[in-house]
């Protein structure tokens, strides 16, 4: 690049224009100067620093909840970071979520009927697993039926789908239940792994437990099937996928990148079952469940991207008759059932 001669330098009265012209010039020559690479690296720079959004997750350590937590895993190939929290049962997951906490969370549809009816901002989004409910009792009792159960004590976790099948099961048989005593049926509330303890020290008769839960005390024989609680109107429960109102609306984008991972991990799991189950087993479990375990408690369950609002719906006036959750005010599944971003994440995903 040419200097100016002296000669063709502007006047006095133009000095200012010139050293603009002059400094102009340097830094053309800077630039052109400039190492190919350099630019090259500059050019890249924003979309490799971009970081990946952030997702808070709630979830529940069950067989049936594996794909869910498998989300976590190859949530940077929807540029996502899912943080994984885990909780002791559904409605736990409620105040989390109500201090800003959770951004979306895995449960018990029950539980998140519950917490929508006392006002937790939430949507529900998707479904994620089917079943996964066992009623079991004594071997020594011989229990064999529903109607078995009159004058026992029978363990469930409050909350969950696991309570609203037996008390359908009890009532379709004619028995009355309480959590005091005086009814057909004596109701003790426990956590999960609390009713296989209760079960095997004879403490309980019979209890209505999620899976592997379940499978375990039969495998481990002191536990023995009385039956699977899907012969009612509700059929077999669904799990509930629930979002922030704050991300569904104010987080499009990442909500959008995220009902897409869902469906991704969904649909590698129902396609191999061996990495579903080596995942389950390793990483949840830690080699706590066998795979007999995991087969056994996985045929009565299943995974799945999908849930209806008539199933919600039904689910929540059942909650009512049987007063679970005691809501004074149910809330009405078309109103907080949005389904559309894991309708358009079924389209993408089926598209790629």
């Amino acid at each position: 690049m040419r200097t100016l001669a002296r000669d063709q330098r502007p006047k006095a009265s133009s000095q200012c224009q010139y050293r603009r012209h002059a400094m102009t010039l340097k830094g053309l020559r800077a630039i052109l100067s400039f190492p190919i690479l350099a630019l090259a690296s500059a050019a890249i720079a924003p979309a490799a620093a971009q970081a990946a959004d952030l997702v808070r997750l709630g979830n529940l350590k069950f067989a049936h909840y594996g794909a869910v937590a498998y989300m976590k895993e190859i949530a940077p190939k929807c540029n996502l970071k899912i943080e994984e929290r885990v909780f002791a049962k559904g409605l736990d997951i409620v105040p989390a979520i109500i201090a800003g906490e959770i951004d979306v969370s895995a449960s018990a549809l029950e539980a998140a009927i519950s917490g929508r009816a006392s006002g937790v901002p939430v949507y529900l989004v998707g479904g994620f697993a089917k079943g996964g409910v066992r009623i079991v009792g004594r071997p020594d009792l011989n229990l064999h039926s529903i109607a078995d159960l009159k004058g026992k004590k029978v363990g469930v976790t409050r909350g969950g789908p696991q309570e609203i099948l037996l008390f359908t099961e009890l009532a379709k048989s004619k028995l009355s239940w309480s959590d005091k005593p005086g009814k057909d049926v004596q109701i003790v509330y426990m956590g999960y792994p609390d009713l296989n303890q209760a079960l095997m020290a004879k403490e309980i008769d019979a209890m209505s437990q999620s899976e592997p839960y379940a499978t375990q005390s039969v495998h481990k024989k002191y536990g023995a099937e009385i039956m699977k609680p899907y012969d009612t109107p509700l059929g077999e429960p669904v799990r509930a996928l629930v979002m922030t109102e704050k991300m569904y609306k104010e987080r499009r984008d990442v909500a959008a990148r995220f009902m897409q991972c869902f469906v991704m991990a969904t649909r590698q799991f129902i396609a191999d079952g061996k990495l579903a189950e080596k995942y389950v087993r390793e990483s949840m479990f830690k080699n706590q469940v066998t795979s007999d375990d995991y087969q056994d408690a996985m045929n009565n369950a299943s995974f799945t991207e999908s849930i209806t609002t008539d199933h919600v719906q039904m689910t929540t006036d059942y909650m009512v008759k049987y007063n679970i959750g005691r809501m004074a005010a149910p809330p009405v599944a078309k109103d907080w059932v949005k389904l559309d971003l894991l309708e358009a994440a079924q389209k993408s995903v089926r598209s790629n």
